[in-house]
């Protein structure tokens, strides 16, 4: 894939993106392993190119930690989140004009040439994210007339204007009148009622849509509408039929049911008793301020802090009420502020995360096991591990808590992914005060093995979140909203638990047999939170071989097969975002560091040590390396919702060369050598 200095999409073509690890094309495209590209340089050569490089890359690492021992690299989306802050801001009637400029100057660099805006480096246009980016850049001053905002309105009509683009930007734009509530999805806060076994209860949505749901449903029953600052004609393609009628699905199929049923919905709110609504908003509030987290915000992550702040707002609650005022403080953490001046929104902030990654690369690069700044990082991490039970306990009552969480602040909702990294981060160092350490190791484990699914594998943050209901709803057009096992984080439990010399565990063999069933016909692992398929083999074949299957097991030989077979002619690998919807773009992709190291580690693992293919992808990473000791990676490789939301997690382009590289030069690592 091929991008001009805007970052706006030139060739598009699976092939054309694999030939390429710059923004520059490249004729040809993936190549089998061992074929194209330059030749690595000789055994020895290498090895000591890799030794360079990943001391250079530690050397950087280690300068970026916190003097409180933590880790945390920029966690870049788009321009919804910019633009939903200033409107939130204008909504509740504190929109400054230093943060509208500093936020326009974002949004406008963001802009492809020919109007839109995308969700990812180098994507396609999106149409939500565009008609955002235009309204924000209108509340900042910016003229519908201007050459850019032309470009802008033109493509929103070409792509069906208003009426085409998802709920949320629609929500957002009922907030001022730009679009009318009884042409949105119905959402009332009697939902709350529903007990936890009757299908469509919050408990049914993944966390992050449940705290997104319930301040909605506020907001919703409230239908709040603020003066428009200016009218939005140019953005509809017909400005006197802006919500042109659609056909109903037949009544037979699921899509059908639901829109009758919210046409339903939208009579009950005409005739919902006064008192049970009410009854039902003061649940909701005290369900959003009960989750309200110690820095004020709810769940660490921005989308739910906004419709909360809303709904409370709507609800009486003052801009000074404690709750308002930690909750507005809090968002203004989630900011970015560059040297030019703009200033980026986060959605959400990952330091556990990004710390016991950082933990893990350093250690297998080779710094001792008990040298500072692992001690530190440790001692940081010890600190955040959650002891108190939260929403994931309405399906695992009884379950001791003790878990981690991927943000600073986020005790409702620790996640088995983070624990399960954070206590392989734990193995590697040598802590000075061990029991400690043990005891947090013990209660991590514990709390992991108790949120296995019935299938033997591991979600996110819940167990058995599997109701395929809350994806039909008409509201939910905002990517998933249900939370499954997957294949990375069950790989990632079932390295944890054999590192914790629980192998042979009946537990971790269903999660050994799981994961060998999820496998795709063509030997790669399907990747829900890191893109694509690389970060899903990535992840999983260092797991098995950590539990025992021998590296000549046929899944493992597919799985090397398979990676052969889609590396890149320069040596690296990458896989577009659009892999999630089009199979012609399956593990392809411009190379970049964090998927060739995912790769690497795959292959590692494997025992592919000496083969052309690691020898090719590790002279990649080390040709490719910048003098500061990290890589250039402007392409998304994280994955919040597939293909609906990605994420540039500015620190992987580190971390997880590192990591590859060190095993490369001190081997794989095990249980007895981790300990």
């Amino acid at each position: 894939m091929t991008a001009t200095t805007d970052g706006s999409a030139g060739a598009v073509g699976p092939r054309a993106a694999a030939a390429s690890t710059t923004n520059e094309s490249r004729p040809g495209g993936a190549a089998a392993s061992g074929t194209g590209g330059s030749a690595p340089p000789d055994a020895s050569g290498l090895d000591e190119a890799a030794a360079r490089a990943a001391e250079r890359a530690a050397g950087h690492l280690l300068a970026r930690q916190d003097p409180e021992g933590w880790w945390k690299g920029d966690l870049e989306t788009n321009v919804t989140m910019d633009a939903e802050d200033l409107l939130l801001r204008q909504f509740l009637g504190i929109l400054d004009a230093d943060t509208t400029h500093a936020a326009a100057l974002h949004i406008r660099r963001e802009q492809r040439e020919d109007g839109a805006w995308t969700t990812f480096y180098g994507g396609p246009g999106d149409l939500s994210a565009t008609v955002e980016a235009y309204v924000a850049l209108r509340l900042a001053g910016d003229p519908p007339e201007a050459p850019h905002m032309a470009r802008a309105s033109a493509w929103v009509r070409a792509a069906g204007g208003i009426a085409s683009a998802r709920v949320f930007t629609r929500i957002w734009l009922a907030l001022f009148g730009w679009w009318r509530w009884e042409d949105l999805p119905e959402l009332p806060p009697e939902l709350l009622f529903l007990p936890k076994w009757f299908p469509l209860n919050i408990y049914d949505f993944g966390c992050w849509a449940r705290q997104t749901i319930v301040p909605l449903t506020v907001v919703s029953a409230k239908r709040p509408v603020r003066p428009a600052p200016f009218p939005l004609d140019e953005l509809h393609t017909d400005p006197d039929l802006p919500a042109p009628p659609r056909p109903l699905a037949p009544a037979t199929g699921w899509d059908g049911l639901f829109q009758r049923l919210d046409k339903a919905l939208h009579v009950y709110h005409r005739v919902a008793p006064r008192a049970l609504r009410r009854t039902a908003m003061n649940q909701a509030a005290r369900w959003i301020i009960e989750r309200q987290e110690n820095d004020g915000c709810w769940g660490g992550i921005q989308p739910p802090a906004v419709y909360s702040v809303i709904a409370l707002h709507l609800l009486g609650y003052d801009l000074q009420h404690p709750v308002m005022r930690a909750g507005l403080a809090s968002l203004d953490r989630f900011a970015v502020w560059r040297e030019d001046g703009s200033r980026m929104i986060e959605a959400c902030q990952s330091p556990v995360w990004d710390t016991c990654l950082a933990t893990i690369a350093l250690a297998d690069a080779g710094l001792e096991p008990d040298h500072p700044a692992l001690v530190k990082a440790v001692d940081w991490m010890l600190d955040e591990e959650i002891t108190r039970t939260g929403d994931w306990a309405v399906r695992r009552p009884g379950l001791p808590p003790g878990g981690w969480a991927f943000e600073f602040h986020n005790d409702n909702y620790p996640d088995i992914d983070d624990t399960a990294e954070v206590l392989l981060a734990f193995r590697r160092v040598r802590h000075p005060d061990p029991a400690r350490l043990e005891a947090a190791v013990a209660r991590g484990a514990r709390w992991t093995l108790g949120m296995q699914s019935r299938g033997g594998a591991w979600g996110a943050f819940d167990a058995d979140n599997t109701s395929a209901l809350p994806n039909k709803l008409p509201f939910c057009d905002f990517g998933e909203v249900i939370d499954p096992p997957s294949a990375d984080v069950t790989a990632h439990v079932v390295e944890m638990l054999a590192f914790e010399g629980l192998a042979e565990d009946p537990r971790t063999r269903r999660g050994v047999e799981w994961l060998l069933a999820a496998q795709e016909p063509n030997g790669a692992w399907f990747g829900r939170w890191g893109v694509n398929h690389v970060y899903g083999t990535g992840s999983v074949v260092p797991a098995l071989t950590a539990a025992g299957l021998p590296v000549s097991h046929p899944a493992i030989r597919r799985s090397v097969r398979w990676l052969g077979s889609v590396q890149n002619e320069d040596g690296g690998w990458g896989e577009d975002l659009r892999s999630y919807h089009d199979e012609e773009w399956v593990g392809r992709g411009a190379s970049t560091a964090s998927q060739t190291a995912w790769a690497l580690l795959a292959l590692l693992a494997a025992g592919e040590r000496d083969s052309e293919p690691v020898r090719r992808g590790v002279a990649w990473l080390a040709e490719t390396q910048r003098e500061d000791g990290t890589w250039d990676e402007p392409y998304f490789t994280g994955t919040g919702f597939p293909w609906d939301f990605s994420i540039n997690y500015h620190l992987y382009r580190l971390v997880f060369p590192l990591t590859a590289l060190g095993r490369y030069v001190h081997g794989e690592p095990s249980p007895g050598k981790a300990r």
